[in-house]
């Protein structure tokens, strides 16, 4: 009977309940679209990070995140790529034989890292076909190589030159020259990386990678665990997202608190009517909070409502950043685009947020009916 009445009260006047509702509802927007945007930047920066090079986790032979060296490489286990690959949310298993030698053309020269891939596996990773700026893409069995255009650049190196290459191989054998396998290390790994569909796989699939592997002979490393330095950075970076956040809730409460401010103004009349006739002070507070709590509800499934397809837009068309950012972020090899995250707890979140906080500023107008004196109250609200 309390909420019939409420729904009837908060119609007689529809100027009011627009007003309140749409205040709430574009709080619930701004700062939906405020976490959107900073979650989804996060989401585009791990990405970013896993997929230039490390991928969502690694396998290892036990000890070779410790020390990375070559003679720390393995035998792959039989089938265990296919295995991998077999796993619910896994895209790819992606393997690499990763190490270090002095690259040199003509009279300069320059330390470089140097990757074995396999170019049709190495796509589901790093995209490397895409980012050929020169040339064409290799095959499994090319004697080409791929040269990253900073190294290039600086050895003075063009298309169909031929870059020298000189290290140490697996278990100290010379690497020097041309050779099909550079390093004497043929069959051998140093990581095996793991390309999820979705981030929030990693952990199961990680688990269920351990289940079937000896962990007596290998590691199996997430990439938070791999890049401890980019949680660090996101972790700052999110302290300072929610003190913005917290400022816009601060404005948002005066706004919602203005509306709030309004409505008992403009009904002193009405309560001081129904406290002289009898209504207990409770029953009224109790309507009263009731009101509040519908215009809050409907305030809020308005907001989602207009919030969702805003961010499922922009989450599938990133805002491009201008021109005279691209090259910078670029340098970083971070896209430079404004992305959106349309995971669910960017709506549940600020909903829940922006409806605790109606209810705490409801205290407002029940604090000011328990006070009420009924004939002040008729006198004023004339």
């Amino acid at each position: 009977m309390m909420f019939k009445l409420a729904w009837r009260n908060i119609w007689r006047n529809k100027r009011r309940t627009i007003i309140t509702i749409v205040s709430i509802a574009f709080a619930v927007i701004l700062s939906s679209l405020m976490r959107s945007m900073q979650l989804g930047s996060y989401e585009r920066m791990i990405d970013n990070s896993v997929r230039f090079y490390t991928g969502y986790i690694q396998i290892h032979k036990l000890g070779y995140w410790d020390e990375q060296v070559l003679d720390n490489a393995f035998y792959p286990p039989k089938g265990l790529q296919e295995q991998i690959e077999s796993l619910d949310g896994v895209e790819a298993a992606v393997p690499r034989l990763e190490s270090f030698a002095l690259a040199s053309f003509k009279t300069r020269s320059r330390g470089a890292m140097v990757i074995g891939i396999d170019p049709e596996k190495e796509s589901h990773l790093t995209g490397v076909e895409h980012k050929i700026t020169e040339g064409s893409k290799v095959g499994l069995n090319d004697p080409r190589v791929l040269m990253g255009s900073g190294l290039a650049d600086y050895l003075n190196m063009k298309v169909g030159d031929t870059l020298v290459l000189i290290s140490q191989g697996y278990h100290g054998v010379n690497a020097a020259g041309k050779y099909e396998y550079f390093y004497g290390a043929e069959g051998l790994l140093t990581a095996m990386a793991v390309v999820t569909d979705q981030p929030k796989d990693v952990d199961d699939v990680r688990e269920e990678i351990l289940g079937d592997l000896d962990t007596t002979a290998y590691e199996v490393m997430g990439w938070k665990t791999m890049m401890p330095e980019l949680i660090q950075g996101i972790e700052i970076d999110n302290i300072s997202g929610i003190i913005m956040l917290l400022l816009l809730y601060l404005v948002i409460g005066f706004g919602m608190f203005g509306t709030f401010l309004m409505m008992t103004k403009e009904r002193l009349y009405e309560f001081g009517v129904m406290l002289s006739v009898g209504m207990h002070r409770s029953r009224l507070q109790l309507l009263i909070f009731s009101e509040i709590v519908l215009l809050a509800i409907l305030a809020v499934l308005a907001g989602f409502a207009l919030s969702l397809p805003v961010i499922n837009y922009f989450s599938r068309n990133p805002i491009s950043l201008p021109e005279e950012y691209k090259t910078a972020f670029e340098k970083f090899d971070i896209e430079p685009i404004y992305a959106f995250s349309n995971e669910p707890i960017v709506f549940t979140s600020q909903a829940w947020v922006v409806f605790f906080m109606a209810l705490v500023l409801s205290a407002y107008p029940l604090y000011k009916i328990w006070k009420i004196d009924p004939v002040t109250a008729m006198r004023e609200g004339r």
